[in-house]
């Protein structure tokens, strides 16, 4: 009998031991999903923050310098206020204007701003057969994945260029933004 009551005490040390984890466990699912809350409540805010200062950077304070037949102003404090252009663009993710955009690079004499890269995956264990591919990868079999691309910054540069010596750079083609940027340098 004695084992017994033993044996049912033990169960409900047990019982009471799994009860206060399961409320530490429900406390810290909690204080993790309170967290996700707040993650998400300052991503939001950063966004519009962001918003806002496109708008003032690239909007208001150029426009207002432009009303006063400025493109940049000193301040008292000795920090300088500059409005420059900004440009953008993207080459387009759709394959036949993808396509379209690196043809008009070659036909205008920029295909070496076009970077050419062939990669092939090997499997595990593999690793003789990705030394020895450079000279045996059509033999064997391999297909090679091939990406073309443009470096952004190298395609900001380019359309820069052409856009202030008045060459010719299809805008639909390269999705490209034109806007200002103001530069606040401090004293």
């Amino acid at each position: 009998m004695s084992d017994l009551i033993s044996q049912m005490e033990s169960d409900q040390t047990n019982l009471i031991d799994k009860t206060d984890n399961l409320k530490k466990l429900s406390t810290e699912v909690k204080k993790l999903q309170e967290k996700e809350k707040e993650i998400k409540s300052a991503e939001d805010a950063l966004k519009r923050l962001k918003v806002e200062h496109e708008q003032i950077s690239g909007e208001i304070i150029p426009d207002l310098l432009t009303e006063m037949g400025l493109t940049s102003l000193k301040l008292a404090d000795g920090s300088a206020v500059d409005v420059r252009m900004f440009y953008g663009a993207t080459i387009p993710k759709d394959e036949g204007r993808r396509e379209a955009a690196f043809n008009w690079l070659r036909q205008n004499g920029l295909g070496d701003l076009i970077k050419n890269e062939v990669s092939v995956s090997f499997g595990k264990d593999e690793d003789t057969k990705a030394l020895q591919y450079a000279d045996l990868a059509q033999r064997q079999g391999y297909q090679p994945l091939q990406k073309l691309k443009v470096e952004p910054s190298t395609l900001r540069a380019l359309v820069r260029e052409r856009l202030e010596n008045g060459k010719e750079m299809p805008m639909d083609l390269f999705n490209v933004f034109v806007g200002n940027r103001t530069k606040i340098t401090k004293s």
